[in-house]
């Protein structure tokens, strides 16, 4: 079906590699000459494959890229002239302390020796090189690690991400701290916090003994309820979904993130990745992709919520390009690999789940945007143009709402028409208020990892070094040769591990 890059798992040298079609599932192979051939699932649905397929988008990338060189794909790694994806989130990690030992942490924080924390001086050049980013300077940022909690002056670097203007500043956290601590959650919230994305894998106890080591579950509840209390109210859930261990849960999950929408905003779920050396059994078995997640929600919600209501993240491409269109600038355009992520919206009336898909033809809709985007209304000038745009849209919009589905406390047809009009801020707010989203990230490791999807990545790390990596190659190749780079051992970091 396709010709791709990879790398062996054993030796990282880069290969050949080819995606194809076996008995309904799409699959990955590839020979190293010293290490053999891996065989590996890609997805697990050739049907759905081919459907996400469709909304390929290739971006034009950075106009000041941070390595020079292209074609050394993914040794020299940072955003070169191949990447064909702008920095849609950025993630810095500000420590590799953490106060967890979790068998399935892909950042096998805690655990290497060294401590790696960049200092202020060193986060505030990585954050003014993601927002110095042409022709679109970063949007969004997020504080990882490890655990960023474990820093005394997370507050500060919170406060550093307001100060540099980014729409949308998150906090990747096992929330142990945030359940311990109600100041610590008002602090944030008053120096900027946006988000919360919080490690959640199931509302039973079980899971959490496997993944986490001990029950972590009423802590999570408890951070949750923090945030609830101190005005935090954008918490997203991130389950670490694993077969045999909380792929039952994934009903249960979105059905409490329904129960708490006042304050949960949204669920990321994301399959296991293999960061050790795995044989071909227990990867075949043990395997989660996006396909297998749909067949958990649709069976675990009743038919609630289907596979057909997800869409890949490049779906919303033409929203972004009626927006440049309406502003005469340019603004992010999510161009991401259509295999790297899914999501879909999802309105809460009466406790009842209406996926937006149910009452808008999304996909009708999307293309009357993209049409609206690509007339050329320069003989009537921009504001007439802009004008006739979003009247056009108005008209449009009747034939693409079934109002008789739609949800009765919100008036859809006035939200979409703000949103488009304003493109983000206050229209966007209101928009999530209204709903929940449902998403998963497949991140890769080195069986199933394919180049066209890194150089379409739009999570990227920063990197002290001047770098924007990103994610997958940063955390299969790159992580470890950039914390003990700058690093300092922890016989000389007095600091709580």
């Amino acid at each position: 079906m396709k010709s791709t890059k990879s790398l062996c798992p054993e030796c990282l040298a880069v290969i050949d590699a080819s995606i194809f079609e076996e008995n309904g599932r799409i699959m990955i192979e590839k020979t190293c000459s010293e290490h053999g051939s891996f065989k590996d699932i890609y997805w697990s649905s050739a049907e759905q494959f081919k459907r996400f397929d469709h909304y390929w988008h290739d971006g034009d990338g950075v106009t000041n890229p941070n390595v020079q060189a292209a074609g050394d794909c993914p040794n020299l790694c940072g955003l070169c002239p191949s990447h064909r994806t702008t920095t849609i989130l950025a993630n810095i990690d500000v420590t590799n302390r953490c106060n967890q030992a979790c068998p399935v942490c892909f950042a096998n924080a805690s655990s290497t020796g060294y401590l790696y924390e960049p200092s202020i001086e060193q986060i505030r050049a990585m954050m003014k090189m993601l927002r110095d980013e042409k022709p679109v300077p970063c949007p969004a940022i997020q504080f990882a690690g490890g655990e960023p909690t474990m820093r005394e002056d997370i507050v500060q670097i919170v406060k550093m991400a307001s100060e540099f203007e980014f729409t949308q500043v998150q906090m990747a956290t096992n929330g142990i701290k945030l359940a311990k601590s109600l100041k610590l959650c008002k602090d944030l919230v008053d120096a900027g916090l946006h988000t919360v994305y919080l490690q959640f894998d199931g509302v039973i106890e079980e899971p959490y003994k496997t993944t986490r080591g001990y029950n972590a579950l009423k802590l999570k509840l408890q951070a949750i309820e923090n945030c609830r209390t101190t005005g935090l109210r954008s918490v997203s859930l991130v389950p670490t979904l694993a077969k045999g261990v909380n792929d039952s849960q994934v009903g249960d999950i979105i059905r409490f993130a329904v129960n708490n929408i006042d304050t949960v905003k949204g669920i990321n779920f994301q399959p296991v990745s293999f960061t050790g050396r795995i044989n071909k059994e227990e990867r075949m078995e043990k395997r989660v992709t996006i396909p297998y997640l749909f067949d958990l929600i649709q069976e675990q919600t009743g038919g609630a919520i289907t596979a057909e209501d997800f869409y890949p993240v490049p779906f919303v491409v033409p929203i972004s390009h009626f927006v440049n269109a309406e502003e005469g600038i340019p603004n992010v355009e999510f161009t991401v690999h259509p295999h790297c992520g899914t999501g879909t919206y999802i309105y809460v009336e009466n406790g009842k789940m209406i996926p937006i898909t149910r009452f808008i033809d999304v996909e009708g809709l999307l293309e009357h945007i993209n049409e609206l985007a690509s007339e050329d209304n320069k003989w009537i000038g921009k504001s007439l143009g802009k004008i006739k745009r979003i009247g056009s849209l108005i008209s449009a919009l009747p034939q693409y709402i079934d109002t008789a589905k739609a949800p009765k406390s919100v008036d859809v047809k006035k939200l979409f028409i703000d949103v488009l009009k304003d493109g983000t801020g206050e229209a966007i707010k209101e928009f999530h208020r209204h709903t929940l989203f449902v998403g998963a990230m497949h991140f890769m490791d080195l069986y199933n990892i394919d180049l066209n999807r890194i150089q379409r990545c739009g999570v990227h790390y920063a990197t002290p070094d001047g770098r924007i990596i990103p994610f997958c190659t940063y955390n299969t190749i790159h992580r470890a040769e950039i914390e003990r780079k700058f690093a300092t051992p922890l016989i000389k970091a007095k600091v709580q591990i």
